[in-house]
């Protein structure tokens, strides 16, 4: 007779466009079918992915809503959840009190209320969420990490960290939220580069400075410039200087208004060495002061669903949870620091700006070379005199530090 613990465990797929279509991929694909075992599709477009016919084939029942399937009587062990940034907390909350432990792709939400409101509920369950920043389940930044904490680069002093991804007309237009501060509903939503696809970057700094494995640095004030040449509610170029309650200097660079082509690159400044990544080898490289160096090797040296394969794994190992809503906070306080650092969103300077037709997208001429110089000298543009660019207001995040805090944007 089979025992609970060697039953597959049983997991509710929640959102299968997008990023949620290589979930399902890698869980049918990479994992022993013994082990795992698709009991739900939860997606009111279910019938555009690529993956519905396979859906139909073996018979998995397909809900518009996670209200639905729980009501049906169904349970899930799992709920593996990738639909817009402004379901994520509402979802996971669903899963958390019908019984069902929560691996939410990241961000972890919107607001600071809304992660404040995860972990209550979490805890009230008596289930784990993790979310899912990837490289924090690396075995490059859980090693570096450990060597962090362990006192081996001495005191932190700042880091930074720049990624720029063009996008054009097609990545704005994929969906209905790309772009926007809340939703037709009233929600918040806050997309934006640092909040989708560079939000990985800005958590890895934070992560890394955390005083503990599940734990990330705490910001403790913001300030902001945010631009764009789309025609979108947001922005779509950013840099920031967050300062944490440890006196570390944490500036990001990010755009999807870049001319050219830049991977993440970052670098962590110690008392006795400097961490770095990207710029040139694609490894983290420690190098102390003394002229020693340790390679860790590349985050992406483990496979990008760690995360989905630790998280099976838990339901059944109960192990220690490396980036839950406490990790993942910290990046969801520095956006909305960097909202209202910057409420009104500066168009960049139309001669500056260039439509390529053929490519379908927009860039500003000299945004690139201007990011770099900033990422280099650790400086905002605003600072370096850029005839474009505005500073934006200091804000304290102290304000938001407790549950319920006060709503953004009196």
């Amino acid at each position: 007779m089979m025992t609970a613990k060697n039953k597959p465990v049983q997991v509710l797929m929640v959102a299968i466009g997008g990023y949620g279509f290589y979930y399902l991929k890698a869980l049918w694909e990479e994992m022993n079918p013994a082990e795992v075992q698709i009991v739900g599709i939860v997606d009111p477009a279910s019938e555009r992915s690529g993956h519905f016919a396979k859906i139909q084939q073996q018979g998995i029942p397909v809900f518009d809503t996670m209200e639905s399937f729980y009501a049906a009587g169904h349970y899930a062990d799992l709920a593996v959840i990738s639909s817009p940034i402004h379901y994520h907390v509402p979802q996971s909350c669903v899963a958390l009190q019908h019984g069902t432990h929560v691996l939410c792709d990241k961000p972890l939400g919107a607001t600071v209320q809304e992660a404040d409101e995860l972990i209550r509920v979490r805890d009230a369950s008596g289930k784990w969420v993790m979310i899912g920043y990837q490289w924090s389940y690396s075995d490059a930044v859980q090693a570096l990490k450990v060597d962090i904490l362990a006192g081996k680069f001495g005191r932190p002093i700042r880091a930074k960290t720049m990624c720029l991804w063009y996008r054009g007309d097609d990545y704005f237009q994929r969906n209905n939220w790309a772009g926007k501060l809340r939703s037709g509903d009233g929600r918040w939503i806050l997309d934006s580069p640092v909040n989708n696809a560079f939000a990985h970057f800005l958590h890895n700094l934070l992560y890394l400075l955390g005083d503990d494995i599940p734990l990330s640095a705490v910001p403790e004030e913001v300030t902001a410039e945010l631009y764009r040449v789309n025609p979108i509610e947001n922005f779509d170029s950013v840099a920031a200087r967050v300062i944490t309650v440890n006196d570390v200097e944490v500036l990001f660079y990010g755009s999807h208004a870049c001319r050219g082509w830049k991977d993440p690159v970052f670098e962590l400044e110690f008392e006795h060495a400097v961490l770095s990544f990207g710029e040139t080898e694609k490894t983290i490289v420690a190098t102390y002061r003394n002229g020693n160096f340790h390679n860790y090797g590349a985050p992406d040296d483990s496979h990008q669903f760690k995360k989905l394969f630790d998280a099976v794994r838990a339901v059944n190992e109960p192990c220690d949870i490396v980036c839950g809503p406490e990790a993942a906070r910290a990046q969801t306080l520095c956006i909305n620091g960097i909202q209202e650092s910057m409420p009104e969103i500066v168009p960049f300077p139309e001669k500056m700006c260039v439509r390529n037709e053929d490519e379908k997208r927009w860039w500003v001429n000299g945004l690139d070379v201007a990011l770099y110089e900033c990422y280099q000298k650790g400086v905002l543009p605003s600072e370096l005199g850029y005839g474009w660019a505005r500073g934006g207001e200091r804000v304290s995040l102290e304000h938001y530090r407790s549950f319920p805090s006060r709503p953004l944007w009196r």
